[in-house]
């Protein structure tokens, strides 16, 4: 067996990625599907449109890369962690739209909560309480859709997150997820590594319809032969994405680091063995474990909108027609004329987590251009980095030395430059960016023993670009106080 699979599925796309035993990529094939806005702070997917695509990427891959699935050691599953599907075990359909994590619809349900009840909530899973984590989701399918209440009664209801749907469908009815995923949905208790019967009663879930929660890394079964892999492939690795490239850039040890650049941005700090609750904002969370070696644990930040606005500046202000364009308009203007915007779509995430906050941009003058604004877009990544990487160093007490980033927006140069020169060390990209497949193989491939052990893992990872940062640069200074102020402007919006 010369190869391993990823299937990722993300929150705009699905796409299916053939490794070989260097984390060389030898084929691959990506999909996207439709964003569901049904009113304002909904975002839901269709979870069967998700399913036909993984079929698709899956086929796809394999031919483009030359071979059959028998040829694959196993595969490994990351996905888009909060978003949850609720369907029937009977018929194998979704009976909703699945609930995305960007989506703030259970933001009254959970201001109805007591402030005793909120900090055990928080004490018990390491989670901030927000409308971003799947329990309060699952709470809003049990009470709002009728489909679900009938199929929960009769007890024909599952319900989890995107890898469990995926797992469900490939394997032909294992209903499992793993520890990272479970650690994102505000049930599941860091110490005993199980759902907790108190958040279950907080938030009116019952046990029956959730999966089991395995290791990161295990064979949990094989795919169906009549299934798209066309052959018997050991499942044996599932991560959510960001702890998925935590393994993609071989952050193993205390106080390794990463930060991935996708739809939102998130940065992990690796604990070790040690569960560390924030102080400053940010969420205690698994990073990965590893069949029966005990869990590893993280500190994360997450920034809900960053590669998504610059969706936003392409499909809703139409000021550029494809997302690498934004480089050069940016590029287009010394600086970005005073202008600051601010994508709290959704609300703040870390290390504000202000449900009332919305998008602002100010600083606007007529000299103001497109350029100007999509400058202003690519700062805005960067300084809100820059915001959960300081919270980060201010919880654990470690300095960065430098950076390790992935995910689509690290192919801009520019913006990397501008985070290597606000946050004043070195940003560096690894040679293979595709870090949360990668990671999703590697756990398959230690549990299949198509890698022997992380030490191979480690030495697989290759520096491709390194930006130093310019200490003459006013990003950091003036730029940060004016990011600070916009900041100030967005809050208290949402009523």
């Amino acid at each position: 067996m010369r190869f391993i699979g990823a299937l990722d599925q993300g929150t705009s796309s699905t796409r299916f990625i053939v490794f070989d035993e260097a984390g060389s990529i030898v084929g691959q094939h990506q999909l996207e599907h439709r964003q569901i806005l049904p009113k304002a702070g909904w975002v839901e997917h269709d979870a069967a449109e998700i399913w036909d695509r993984t079929k698709e990427v899956i086929t796809g891959a394999l031919k483009a890369a030359g071979i059959s699935g028998s040829e694959l050691a196993g595969i490994g599953i990351t996905n888009q962690r909060e978003t949850t599907v609720v369907w029937d075990k009977s018929s194998g359909k979704p009976l909703a739209n699945a609930i995305v994590w960007q989506d703030t619809r259970t933001q009254d349900f959970l201001a109805g909560l007591s402030s005793e009840t909120k900090a055990k909530v928080t004490h018990k899973t390491g989670l901030a309480i927000a409308p971003y984590f799947s329990g309060s989701k699952m709470n809003w399918f049990i009470k709002n859709v009728p489909a679900v209440q009938e199929a929960v009664s009769a007890g024909s209801a599952l319900i989890g997150t995107i890898d469990s749907w995926l797992v469900w469908n490939l394997s032909g009815g294992i209903h499992i997820t793993d520890v990272t995923n479970a650690s994102r949905t505000l049930l599941m208790n860091l110490e005993t590594l199980d759902w907790d019967e108190e958040l279950l009663k907080v938030f009116e879930v019952p046990r029956s319809i959730l999966p089991k929660i395995c290791s990161s890394s295990e064979i949990y079964g094989k795919t169906l032969a009549q299934g798209p892999l066309g052959a018997a492939v050991p499942i044996a690795g599932i991560l959510g994405d960001q702890q998925a490239a935590m393994v993609g850039q071989a952050c193993f040890e205390r106080g390794e680091s990463k930060t991935t650049y996708g739809t939102g941005n998130f940065a992990l700090l690796n604990t070790g063995e040690e569960i560390v609750l924030s102080k400053n904002g940010l969420l205690t969370t698994v990073c990965f474990k590893f069949g029966n070696e005990k869990a590893r644990y993280a500190l994360e930040g997450s920034v809900a909108v960053t590669g998504s606005a610059v969706q936003w500046l392409r499909d809703q202000l139409g000021i550029i027609k494809s997302a690498p364009e934004i480089e050069g308009l940016a590029a287009s203007v010394a600086d970005n004329g005073g202008v600051y915007f601010v994508p709290a779509f959704s609300g703040l995430f870390a290390p504000y987590w202000r449900n009332d906050a919305r998008g602002v941009v100010v600083g606007l003058t007529r000299a103001a251009t497109k350029a100007h604004l999509a400058r202003a877009a690519l700062e805005a990544i960067c300084y809100q980095t820059r915001d959960v990487l300081d919270a980060m160093s201010a919880d654990s007490g470690v300095k960065l030395a430098e950076m390790r980033v992935d995910g689509g927006i690290t192919a801009n140069e520019l913006c990397m430059q501008m985070q290597s020169d606000i946050m004043q060390i070195d940003v560096v990209r690894p040679k293979v960016i595709e870090t949360t497949a990668l990671g999703a193989a590697y756990a398959a491939g230690l549990a299949t023993g198509f890698y022997k052990d992380i030490a191979q893992l480690r030495a697989n990872w290759k520096e491709a670009k390194r930006w130093r940062a310019n200490s003459a640069s006013t990003l950091p200074t003036t730029g940060l106080k004016d990011w600070k102020r916009a900041i100030e402007r967005t809050l208290d919006w949402a009523k």
